[in-house]
């Protein structure tokens, strides 16, 4: 006997699964799932809530735990530019293979971005979840003793307009980021 198929046996699957994603997320309700009722397609409400489920199970562990063998880079005063240079290119493809992106990195020389990466990325506690289509992304914006890096170097004139007109601030000086790279970056 042939299983049924079409779309009303689609739909019926569907609206099994969004029961079972339901029943499942129970013990985390809040409103944002009780906000999900006739908004959205069956299927577009499934994948939704599974990435809720994902988010909800999924364990709190160093990122440089997230790696078989675990990453961990060599000390930086181990490294000359060269060799820095390598493993710095190195260790951000192996953080982009696990959907983790570096962004706003162009004001950073490439010994201060690998700092951010031993100290505070790699350490850093973070849900480690089945990222299919959602990335991890670390602003280095906010690394350092200067909190306007990101008005300096990375926001938009509208951007700079909007924070001057809400904080009543003086903007820093606009300055291009010293020390521009290429690095791999989420689809947008």
């Amino acid at each position: 006997m042939s299983k049924p198929h079409g779309p009303v046996h689609d739909e019926v699957e569907q609206l099994l699964l969004n029961a079972r994603l339901r029943d499942e997320l129970e013990p985390y309700c809040d409103e944002s799932i009780t906000r999900l009722s006739g908004g959205l397609p069956t299927a577009v409400e499934n994948e939704y809530l599974a990435s809720m489920l994902a988010w909800e199970m999924a364990p709190v562990v160093p990122i440089y735990q997230w790696f078989e063998p675990e990453l961990h880079p060599p000390a930086i005063e181990l490294l000359d530019d060269d060799q820095l240079r390598a493993v710095l290119r190195e260790t951000v493809d192996k953080l982009f293979e696990k959907q983790i992106v570096l962004d706003h990195t162009d004001h950073l020389s490439d010994r201060e971005l690998y700092c951010v990466i031993l100290r505070d990325i790699l350490p850093s506690s973070e849900k480690k979840i089945d990222r299919t289509k959602r990335y991890l992304r670390w602003d280095c914006s906010d690394w350092g003793d200067e909190s306007l890096i990101w008005l300096r170097y990375y926001a938009t004139d509208a951007e700079r307009r909007e924070w001057a007109r809400h904080t009543g601030r003086l903007l820093p000086k606009r300055e291009a980021p010293p020390f521009p790279r290429r690095l791999p970056a989420a689809p947008r």
